[in-house]
């Protein structure tokens, strides 16, 4: 459509509730880098017809779930529900074109709220009134996304890598704006009833979260940057010796011969890391003693090569060629400063050669996992003209996510395996490709805000440094989507925190390998959804007026509460179990929480959930799992269900159907409590051929009768825990559902 005040504006209809639109002054609309490099995907099949209508003023789109009606004379906007409701329109006319560059400015309702951006601020979550600069920054910025979703049940995503600005209400309180000194104007808007639906809507564009290996969900232990391979294996063994539960065993950059070696010729330091040239790869190797140890090994990475030749051969460009102030931010928790220096033309990149080449003798001897330090990723680089021609100004936003998705492909076509990359710096996409932890920030309540800002943005494989020296460190590092322990400089190994913090340690490591099939699951609900596993209350209860002040409390998944640094606790309305003691409490209430003294925080689980857990084991893979532990939170009215979700845990097989999935349900009336658990569905590589559940039935009560398919279980057949205050009970898995029926009557 050709305005009347210049430019051509385009919408694309990519789905019912998702609509894109561009504005360009010569109408060329030539694609975007992210859709270009395939991070952003616009190739939806739409299923229903759309209805356009045309008046003397505007042109009126139409689909099943919203109306999109543009004025002819300058692209103004209004985004309606299907129903009438009118969202969000043009307060100006937006603009794009080379003087000006280009930006939006969108109305807001008085009592509308907002949330998204991802890592711009690690104060708030609500993010009305709130002014940002959209730029990777080292601590400031690790990843910023711009995405923002309303209350209201509209969300937007920009399409762009320059370098922009989002307004919030900060300037004009009724006012969204956005804007850019370069590029176009290319912006997707979204229609759904809940964040839920928003955000499933928006990972369609932008990719869903990437479910890491099953173990990937476990502990990492990043050993003291100068340990040679000696102290490494001694790490390794002292968690087997100590009984704490450990996956990944991570080695910081003095595993390179060349201390923080950005090049592609980087090599095991020839006296710490020392591996004989004559048998390089085997069991004989330090690699090859971690794995009979369980371990999975994984290197800090550095990275500074111009990432965008390999982009561009992806996409088909055959034999694509090329046309000191150190400051420190007041999150910087533990400065590096090796991260705050410009940086100039590059000297490093073999064109024709990818960066991920040189890594794979690496993983062929056996490493298995990736960290990807904001080493250079995060910097800018004033005077580079990279191989694809732009300059930093467009490339810069860009760069941490190439790095990332080069990782990711190279890392799954090299060994079809499901990859384990742990990143700080990041941008659009990021979550397809891989987790990420809060930088140089600690592991306190500021990191805390971080990762639940991520969730507002569809990325859930969240993480920070674990704060080992505090009780309430270990319980907030260990209740998160995935864990993990660096040491670099330090001595934060478990057995060395003392006799007060280490079986703290142990206890909340013990838990969390005991969770991991309802983390696994949660894990695979965001692979699906774009819903988080860890969830500010904000996400989950939005009609809930304290909501957006608690930033020291989440949801971890669909049944737990967890509070950080704080033993304040807000119950939203409902019932609660206090995990700690067993006492139940009803919503909404605000309260002070006495923790045992040998936990971190407060922990509670809502009523209404159903939580698999595995046996004790010190890795996954230790030992089968033929008997799940079900705990079980009966409703005190209602019925609740859960679908635990099971694959091999390490390929790509789960895409295609090869996964188990087992639906149970709980219902409960005022004198009795049925819980079903149906056969499991489906299956994959290395299932176990049995599967048994010992069912622990959280009741205030003792049961009169307990049935198992409508036959009474004998005494001896269940217990009744008063310290508890569970019924316990083992059952088979059979062709048929196992239905256990309960009466107090």
């Amino acid at each position: 459509m050709s305005l009347a005040t210049g430019g051509v504006l385009r919408v694309d209809v990519l789905a019912p509730h998702t609509f894109r639109v561009r504005l360009c002054a010569a109408g060329t609309f030539e694609e975007s880098s992210l859709v270009r490099y395939g991070v952003v995907h616009t190739d939806f099949s739409l299923a229903e017809e759309i209805g356009v209508e045309e008046s003397e003023d505007a042109f009126t789109i139409r689909t099943s779930e919203a109306i999109l009606t543009l004025q002819k004379a300058d692209g103004q906007m209004t985004l309606t529900r299907a129903g009438g409701t009118i969202l969000t329109r043009d307060a100006v006319a937006p603009w794009s074109d080379s003087v000006r560059g280009f930006g939006a400015e969108f109305t807001l309702t008085g009592d509308e709220k907002l949330y998204g951006l991802g890592d711009v601020t690690r104060d708030h979550i609500q993010k009305r009134g709130f002014r940002a600069m959209m730029w990777v920054c080292n601590v400031q910025s690790y990843v910023p996304i711009p995405y923002v979703m309303s209350t209201r049940g509209w969300a937007l995503f920009l399409n762009t890598t320059w370098r922009h600005f989002f307004d919030l209400g900060a300037t004009q309180p009724d006012r969204l704006c956005f804007w850019g000194k370069q590029g176009e104007l290319d912006y997707f808007l979204f229609v759904g009833e809940d964040f839920a639906a928003l955000l499933d809507h928006y990972t369609d564009v932008v990719g869903k979260p990437h479910l890491l290996p099953l173990w990937g969900y476990t502990l990492t232990f990043v050993s003291n940057q100068q340990a040679d391979a000696r102290e490494m294996l001694d790490d390794c063994l002292n968690f087997r010796r100590e009984n704490i539960p450990c996956d990944i065993i991570g080695l910081e950059p003095g595993w390179m011969e060349t201390y923080y070696d950005y090049t592609i010729e980087k090599k095991w330091h020839p006296e710490r890391f020392y591996i004989p040239y004559w048998a390089p790869i085997g069991p004989q190797t330090f690699l090859g003693a971690a794995q009979r140890l369980g371990f999975k090994t994984s290197l800090w990475l550095c990275c500074d090569y111009d990432l965008s030749f390999e982009a561009e051969r992806r996409v088909g460009t055959a034999g694509y060629q090329p046309p000191e102030e150190k400051t420190q931010h007041a999150d910087d928790f533990e400065l590096d400063y090796h991260q705050h220096t410009p940086v100039m033309m590059d000297t490093l990149t073999k064109p024709t050669e990818s960066w991920f080449e040189h890594l794979k003798p690496f993983m062929d001897q056996g490493v298995s996992a990736f960290k990807l330090d904001g080493a250079r990723q995060v910097n800018e680089h004033p005077d580079r003209k990279w191989g694809n021609g732009m300059d930093d100004e467009e490339m810069h936003n860009l760069y941490p996510t190439l790095l990332n998705q080069q990782m990711h492909v190279g890392f799954k076509e090299h060994t079809g395996r499901r990859p384990m990359l742990y990143s700080s710096g990041g941008y659009v996409g990021i979550q397809q490709f891989s987790a990420t932890w809060a930088g140089d920030t600690g592991g306190g309540p500021k990191p805390l805000v971080s990762m639940l800002n991520h969730g507002f943005s569809g990325h859930s494989n969240v993480s920070c440094d674990m704060d080992v020296f505090t009780p309430a460190g270990i319980h907030f590092g260990f209740l998160q989507t995935w864990s993990q322990v660096c040491s670099w400089a330090y001595w934060r190994h478990p057995w060395l925190l003392g006799e007060t913090l280490s079986p703290i340690f142990k206890f909340y490591a013990r838990l969390r390998y005991r969770l991991l099939p309802y983390i696994y699951t949660m894990a695979h609900i965001a692979a699906r959804t774009g819903f988080p596993v860890m969830r500010a209350m904000s996400l989950v209860y939005p009609d809930d007026a304290r909501s957006d002040t608690l930033i020291h409390q989440y949801m971890l998944g669909d049944a737990f509460l967890v509070t950080a640094f704080t033993n304040e606790v807000h119950l939203p309305a409902g019932m609660w179990i206090d995990y700690w003691t067993g006492e139940w409490y009803e919503g909404p209430q605000d309260m002070a929480v006495e923790v045992p003294p040998d936990r971190g925080g407060p922990l509670f689980i809502k009523a209404g959930s159903i939580v698999p857990m595995w046996p004790d084991m010190d890795y996954v893979g230790q030992k089968p799992v033929e008997m799940l532990e079900l705990h079980v939170y009966p409703p005190l009215q209602g019925t609740c269900d859960f679908t635990l979700y099971e694959d091999d845990g390490e390929s790509f097989a789960y895409l295609e159907g090869a996964l188990a999935e087992t639906s149970m349900t709980c219902t409960s009336t005022q004198n009795e409590c049925m819980l079903t658990i149906y056969p499991r569905t489906g299956c994959y590589e290395c299932m176990p051929s049995q599967r048994a559940y010992h069912v622990v039935l959280h009741h205030q009560h003792k049961p009169v009768y307990v049935w198992l398919n409508e036959h009474i279980i004998a005494q001896e057949g269940w217990v009744y825990d008063v310290m508890t205050q569970s019924i316990e009970l083992k059952v088979a898995e059979d062709e048929m559902p196992a239905v256990i029926r309960m009466c107090w009557e």
